[in-house]
């Protein structure tokens, strides 16, 4: 049956539109186990609760467990988009809310392994899921690994996850370091995790804070906490979001209060298109770092 006019139109508007714009979001951590991809996983559920369309990117690409953190079993991931045996689209798996997830590409553990044509197929792949998004969350891995330097380098936002351990705060301070001496990056988004309190959250925020304005020209936002939360671990044991499965706990209100704080901040302007951009500058960064 031939189209009508109202749907040839709409094909054409579809065509020739301007991308929308889009945020890319990475988060990371100084350490494992201070939970991360948790956080990751339940920002990208409030969001999309909150009507955007967003598309979440396993990129701990040694250890990948968003897949198993919400009970979902892909069959396919980035690989096959990277050999072109699938389109970006094929491999993407939906989460709650409507939640879209790229997963993890096990084994390919450093972007500069890419030929030239998996470089381009990768910007080609990703640059046709313009129209349809809002926000990009990558969930890097833990540390300072050269996939972690990439993927943070390339976004427009970087939020730090750190608990109330010695460890997770100098090994925070330590990411921040490094990617403001070495990398230039100088504004973080900071959230504070399994805390008792907001005040908790805010005086560790405050001891990071206060190291990097003696020895980084950095910008320091404190986006919030997630209170500690035994609702939270019973999501976990069941492969859920705390929002999709307990909506009324603490932890789930954070992650509410916390995703829209993301949904208000402004869209960075780029020279020219959007998700093909992005990948286009982890790229050069995965190079440079070679």
């Amino acid at each position: 049956m031939a189209n009508t006019p109202h749907d040839q139109a709409t094909g054409l508007r579809r065509m020739t539109a301007p991308p929308r714009p889009v945020k890319v979001i990475a988060v990371a951590s100084g350490k494992g186990g201070v939970g991360k991809t948790n956080i990751t996983v339940n920002l990208g559920v409030a969001l999309a609760q909150q009507g955007k369309e967003v598309l979440l990117l396993d990129a701990d690409l040694g250890l990948a467990n968003i897949d198993v953190m919400l009970g979902v079993h892909p069959q396919y991931n980035l690989l096959h988009v990277i050999d072109g045996s699938k389109t970006l689209q094929e491999i993407i798996v939906e989460g709650p809310a409507g939640l879209k997830i790229i997963p993890a590409a096990s084994g390919i553990q450093k972007m500069v392994e890419l030929s030239p044509a998996e470089h381009a197929g990768m910007i080609q792949a990703f640059s046709e899921l313009d129209q349809h998004l809002d926000i990009l969350l990558i969930d890097s891995a833990a540390g300072i690994a050269d996939s972690v330097i990439s993927f943070t380098r390339a976004a427009q936002e970087v939020i730090v996850v750190v608990c109330d351990e010695p460890a997770s705060i100098t090994d925070a301070y330590a990411l921040i370091k490094l990617l403001n001496r070495d990398y230039k990056l100088d504004r973080f988004h900071i959230i504070a995790n399994m805390t008792r309190s907001v005040q908790e959250g805010r005086e560790l925020f405050n001891k990071i804070a206060m190291v990097c304005e003696r020895f980084l020209d950095v910008q320091l936002d404190f986006m919030g906490i997630v209170p500690f939360d035994e609702d939270l671990r019973h999501a976990v044991k069941k492969q859920r979001a705390v929002l999709d499965f307990l909506p009324q706990s603490k932890s789930a209100t954070a992650f509410t209060h916390l995703g829209k704080k993301i949904a208000h901040w402004p869209v960075l302007k780029q020279p020219r298109g959007h998700m093909e951009f992005f990948v286009e500058r982890l790229i050069e960064a995965s190079l440079e770092i070679a």
